[in-house]
Formats: C-alpha cells, structure tokens, sequence
C-alpha cells in the first residue's frame, strides 16, 4: 500500500483529537508532520496535547512543531469553554515524555513540501496562521502540495462564533484570505478542499456512537453517557484510548447541548481528516472564497462566488454533501479496531 503523507495543522481541541485519532488508526494515512497552531487553546498547549495523543496511542515518533503563538494582525482568541481547560474537554491525559521541534510549523510546512513535491496533502482543522506564514516563505506552496483540505468557513449556513463567522476563520481572518488568494494560482486539481459549517454541522456525534465505539474496541463496560452525567464524572473504560475519548466528547455534548443543539457533538475535523483521506467520501462544488476584513458586523465572514460574478476562477472546491452514516462507520471502525490493536490488555 502506498500511504498518503499528511501535514496535520491542527488547534488540538475536542474534535482535532478525534481526527488525529483517525489518522493514527488509518493504514493508508502517513502523518509526516504536525503543526500546533493558536486557536481553541494557545499554541504550547496544543503541543502539548498533540504529543501526550500521540504518547497514549503508542504511536511513532512524529514531528511536532509548534506555531505562532499569536495571529497575524489580532490579538488570539482561545475557546476552553468549547474545549476545557485544556483543550480536550474532561479527559486528563498524562504528560508525554516527547518533545516538540527544534523548528517552528511553518518551517515544517515548507521543508516538507519541498522535500515531497507532489506528495503531500495538507489537512487544516485550526486557523491558518501557520500556512500563511508558510506561504510567505514559499508561494510555491499550492503548487508543490498534492491537495489541501480546510476545516474552516460558512457560506450558505449561519456561523458559530458570530452570525456569519465560523471560528476558525474568526481566530485569524488575514491568515484565512492570504491563504486563499494564494491558491488562486493553484491548478484546477489542487485546489483547497473546503469542509465549513454547512456541511460539519450535519456529522453529529452521539452517545451511542461512543458506545458502539466502546464494543469495537472490546473495551468494558460499554457505558452510554448521559445529559444527568455530573462534570465530575469519568469513564471507567478498560481501553484508555476509549476512556479519554469519552470523557473529552462527553465535554462537547455538554457544550452543545448548553447552547440549545442537543445533546451531541459536531465532528468537524475527523470528517475533514476523512475527507483528506477520501475526497469521494464528499461532493463539492468549485467557487471562489474571499475572506471580509473591513466589514463593521461582517469581518472575518468567509463569502463564496458561485456564479463568477466577481469574474475570478475557482481558488477552492467547496464540500455541499456526504453521508454522516458512511463517515460514522469508518470513525467507529477504525478507531475502535486501533484502541483494541494497541491495547489488547484492554480487551474484554
């Protein structure tokens, strides 16, 4: 099998856990890279999740570097009321004896590029602070990436961080347009491939997708958290990759289900991190994005030509459409058939 090399930029974060777990457990996935970028929580404690993740999942050694820790024309804006304290909700992973980079995210972006032109697909579940800056190192960067693949934006969908903003483009808005006016001179076939709201926010994760995760993984007991469950609460799960899943997902239905969207979790990044993997696992539509950066109540809303009135071509390929229960099956089956191969002592 040749494997798919993959930069992960990630704000690690609830659901960037789950979309390196995806990665971690797919065997035509090769993650070459990791960049830590500011967002959900600063860039150190992203790191430091990204390396303790891969510490719990027994993982190889892979390169973690860490990010700007700031935007680059506005102050940083974290989340850990989405993501706790920390950034992966309830769960308290143990710190990893690994150590973060020498050399910073964009570096990495742009050695790695360099040194595989054509190879690599990028994957972006954070803000794009880090690419940007790659791209000023590199404006070659959209044509030596084989694709690039955006967690980001909200077109014809209300946003989750203001009425038209999603968050991720809300963190950093300039970082958001350099990167795609850069990819205006990308060619037709790598182009970004844009996973936004209206389309993540219809992957809803729920408590008897972690059971059923639970029962792949042969972890005990297979526990079905509950809106009565206390923030105290914490799984008792055999197999710790189904623990610290449950406990950091359980955070994020209690988020959603406080802001009136019931008790589950949208899985933004792991189906981006799927998409990455299996572009047909999405139907898309080309466009042209531009980010709003002067607007008084519109800044940092991501608006998307459709038509060509503006008479610019296509910069990205916009996701309008998957099958959640086709996404589900592939999250629930690798992952849980990962959490059993690398614990078997935590098989029932």
């Amino acid at each position: 099998m040749v494997r798919q090399k993959i930069i992960m930029d990630v704000d690690t974060g609830i659901d960037d856990s789950l979309a390196l777990l995806y990665l971690l457990a797919s065997p035509e996935a090769e993650i070459i890279g990791i960049a830590a970028t500011a967002g959900n929580v600063p860039a150190k404690q992203v790191a430091a999740n990204n390396l303790a993740w891969l510490e719990v999942c027994r993982a190889p050694e892979i390169e973690v570097a860490l990010g700007a820790a700031e935007p680059l024309a506005i102050p940083l804006r974290t989340t850990e009321d989405t993501h706790g304290p920390q950034g992966i909700g309830y769960a308290e992973l143990p710190t990893s004896t690994r150590s973060v980079s020498e050399r910073d995210a964009a570096r990495l972006w742009v050695d790695l590029v360099r040194a595989h032109p054509g190879e690599i697909v990028g994957l972006c579940t954070g803000p794009l602070t880090n690419l940007a800056l790659a791209l000023r190192i590199e404006p070659e960067l959209p044509r030596l990436l084989h694709r690039l693949v955006i967690m980001g934006g909200a077109f014809n969908h209300p946003g989750n961080t203001t009425p038209t903003n999603e968050w991720n483009v809300h963190v950093d808005p300039e970082a958001a347009k350099e990167v795609f006016d850069a990819f205006s001179a990308a060619p037709a076939d790598r182009r970004p491939l844009v996973c936004a709201l209206d389309i993540t926010e219809t992957i809803e994760m729920k408590p008897e997708h972690l059971a059923l995760l639970a029962e792949r993984a042969h972890s005990v007991p297979v526990e079905l958290v509950s809106e009565a469950d206390g923030p105290g609460v914490r799984s008792a799960a055999s197999n710790p990759i189904v623990r610290y899943c449950v406990d950091a997902v359980r955070f994020y239905f209690d988020f959603h289900r406080l802001y009136d969207q019931g008790y589950l979790a949208h899985m933004h990044d792991p189906f981006a991190a799927a998409v990455a993997l299996d572009p047909s696992l999405a139907r898309a539509r080309p466009a042209t994005v531009d980010v709003e950066l002067t607007g008084t109540i519109t800044r940092a809303t991501t608006v998307a030509d459709w038509a060509g009135m503006w008479g610019r071509e296509p910069n990205a390929d916009i996701v309008i459409g998957t099958d959640p229960k086709e996404f589900f099956e592939r999250l629930i089956g690798r992952v849980g058939d990962f959490a059993r191969t690398v614990y078997p002592e935590g098989a029932a």
